[in-house]
């Protein structure tokens, strides 16, 4: 298996590197939690981590984390794992590409601080709605059964 992907953003090609072990095991943790969640939403698909998703002619991400609605394919929640060594791209690069598409929710997961940004679309992009930790709870009330402490999330 290759150990570097690709996104395209904006007809730039983005190589990326696959994520380390805890970002990994995060990033499974969010899975189990959010798959168990929307098993009995028929309208919503959780897609595999870091499976293609296209958000225009020009433009393709690959989150850690991408709920879409199922009649359509659109992106409606997308969750990016910060890694230490490759965080540019996630906070700036695709924040930005993110909120050009005006996707509802984003999640940026940083275990560098144990937090989880929490942002929303609004007519003029992304507004921060509110930043979590310890033992404050992660939610979404587009897929009500979703509940995690952020300290759950970040657990050794």
């Amino acid at each position: 298996m290759s150990r570097l992907y690709e996104e395209i953003l904006n007809g730039a090609t983005l190589p990326r590197a696959m994520p380390g072990e805890w970002h990994e095991q995060i990033c499974a943790r969010l899975h189990r939690e959010m798959a168990a969640s929307v098993a009995g939403l028929t309208g919503t698909q959780l897609l595999p981590p870091r499976t293609r998703v296209s958000l225009s002619r020009t433009t393709t991400i690959c989150p850690d984390l991408a709920l879409v609605m199922a009649a359509s394919g659109k992106l409606f929640l997308a969750a990016e794992i910060i890694s230490r060594d490759d965080h540019h791209a996630d906070t700036v690069l695709k924040k930005e590409v993110y909120e050009h598409h005006r996707v509802p929710r984003l999640w940026m997961v940083d275990p560098r601080y144990d937090n989880v940004e929490i942002y929303h679309a609004f007519e003029f992009g992304l507004k921060l709605h509110g930043i979590l930790a310890g033992r404050e709870v992660l939610a979404e009330r587009l897929v009500p059964q979703f509940q995690l402490t952020v300290m759950e999330l970040f657990a050794s």
